[in-house]
């Protein structure tokens, strides 16, 4: 397969790399989550993802950007390719439970909650707002977004809302072995119950099931004027569903192969279903000799922190495929 699936039809002109950050309690339900090396400690993982992609170490802990099983985590990849491009990274604060330690725009959100227990995201509105807000803000500074995010749990929120807007979506799992049987479970919990109160406008539906990131992704899509693209998987696929919902402008989404060779998520099928043009990365991971990212072609992790997104900005800028590759075995290599 070639590097990048598909050939864009736009050009890569004054490119922006934003990741937006945010926490949703059901992270912490223990076998939910592969985004941190216990439960409660996923809550601190869009933290540490943002201070190494933003000064290429974790600085608040003495940690190695490293799954325990030693597969470099996709914000070292992410960083990786803003050493590459020399394209800042610019992070969004949509609601965390622990406080930033780099510089980032505030959208002013809260932890999103379980959704068995009350409405995830009261705010949802606000954030949908204030996502508009910062839209108009960066149609100031770039022609090309490159738009990620880091939500600990957001595979099962987007399920849910992927689900509540009709979709018959299966998503994928920072785990080899995606814990299908129960997110289903807690998926079919909380959709009966708003399907009681016949919940069905979009904003309210992530209000009741969603995660703090979908507003604010979503509102920016709304009001941004150059080209958007949603750097991730089916997280990023559940905020065009909420965008095709509201009427807006679809943006492309750029992953890796990794979460579309995912036989337990329907990420393709989504995408077309949607309008969505998908564009895969291909980094060949398995060529390169090292046994931690060759994990990835194996099912480990597949993507995050918007990293198929910026190896897709860093090939749409004229870097080459072996320019990419050196520079993250350059990058994993020094960490490990």
């Amino acid at each position: 397969m070639p590097f990048l699936s598909g050939t864009p039809v736009f050009a890569c002109k004054k490119p922006m790399f934003c990741v937006i950050l945010g926490n949703t309690m059901i992270s912490t339900i223990p076998g939910l989550s592969g985004a941190g090396p216990t439960p409660e400690k996923t809550l601190l993982t869009p933290n540490l993802d943002a201070e190494l992609v933003t000064r290429g170490r974790i600085t608040s802990l003495p940690l190695k950007p490293n799954t325990p099983t030693g597969c470099p985590t996709p914000a070292s990849i992410t960083r990786a390719m803003i050493e590459l491009t020399g394209v800042p990274p610019l992070f969004i604060n949509a609601g965390l439970k622990h406080s930033l330690t780099v510089p980032y725009l505030d959208a002013l959100g809260e932890v999103g909650k379980d959704p068995r227990n009350g409405d995830a995201v009261p705010l949802a509105k606000d954030l949908f707002l204030h996502g508009q807000e910062i839209g108009k803000i960066l149609s100031w500074s770039s022609e090309l977004l490159v738009l990620g995010e880091c939500v600990p749990g957001g595979t099962t929120t987007a399920l849910c809302v992927l689900r509540a807007l009709g979709y018959p979506a299966t998503v994928s799992s920072s785990f080899v072995q995606n814990p299908v049987s129960q997110k289903e479970s807690f998926c079919c919990q909380v959709l009966k119950e708003i399907s009681g109160r016949k919940v069905t406008e979009p904003l309210d539906i992530i209000r009741s099931v969603g995660d703090p990131m979908i507003p604010v992704a979503a509102g920016i899509a709304r009001t941004y004027t150059g080209t958007l693209v949603l750097a991730g998987g089916t997280q990023m696929l559940a905020v065009c569903s909420v965008i095709k919902a509201m009427n807006g402008p679809m943006p492309a989404v750029a992953t890796t192969i990794y979460v579309r060779e995912d036989r337990t998520a329907n990420v393709q099928e989504l995408a077309g279903m949607m309008g969505v043009h998908l564009y895969c990365v291909d980094p060949g991971f398995d060529e390169l000799g090292h046994e931690g990212l060759a994990r990835y072609c194996h099912g480990e992790v597949k993507e995050g922190t918007g990293a198929g997104g910026a190896m897709f900005m860093a090939y749409m800028m004229g870097f080459t495929q072996d320019q990419i590759q050196k520079k993250i075995i350059e990058t994993v290599r020094a960490y490990s």
